[in-house]
């Protein structure tokens, strides 16, 4: 995960990168669509063309977080087992703990900051979160595991609170540290 914002890309898919990346430091409420513009190196004028809307923005970037799990998910099931695409979304996480210590997990920071939110907003960052767990629950049950949603969600909620306090604490290796855990309770399954 990269803060800079690519140059090759079009000015549409550079204010969504610049948005995700000032969304993820610094929070929804306090990134302004001139901030956007300036990061993406665009006139601030021009942002209107593409998003009449902050959240209209946001919505994008939200999209853009649901094709990046979408991808990461078909990339997972290249492995032949359940164990082992498992333990590569646990990896996947860990890869990110830097970042995740300065600003938090990304996902997790909008739908908490879209939490308070009630305009449907809110509704479409947990998309994000449901096709992971959805995705794991299906991994759980291949192993065999009756109470599989169950631990989707457990595994789901260890690297979660992992990331809260990595980035309360500023520790990467709290992240570290629960993604071995939970490599090994996944290779104690099934």
């Amino acid at each position: 995960m990269t803060d800079s914002v690519p140059v090759a890309s079009g000015k549409r898919e550079r204010l969504v990168e610049s948005a995700r990346a000032l969304v993820h430091e610094q929070g929804m409420q306090r990134t302004t669509l001139a901030e956007v513009a300036d990061r993406a190196d665009i006139p601030a004028g021009n942002v209107y063309y593409y998003f009449k809307t902050k959240d209209e923005l946001i919505a994008a970037v939200i999209d853009k977080y649901v094709e990046q799990a979408r991808e990461l998910l078909d990339e997972l099931e290249r492995d032949p087992s359940p164990q082992g695409r498992l333990k590569g979304l646990v990896h996947s996480w860990e890869e990110i703990g830097e970042a995740v210590t300065r600003h938090g997990c990304p996902i997790g920071s909008l739908c908490a900051e879209l939490g308070k939110r009630h305009d449907g907003l809110d509704d479409k960052a947990s998309q994000v979160f449901a096709l992971i767990i959805d995705w794991a629950e299906e991994q759980f049950r291949q192993l065999g595991e009756r109470d599989a949603r169950d631990l989707a969600i457990a595994l789901f909620g260890g690297i979660q609170g992992a990331a809260l306090l990595a980035n309360t604490f500023r520790d990467p290796e709290l992240m570290a540290g629960q993604a071995r855990r939970l490599e090994r309770w996944i290779d104690s399954l099934g």
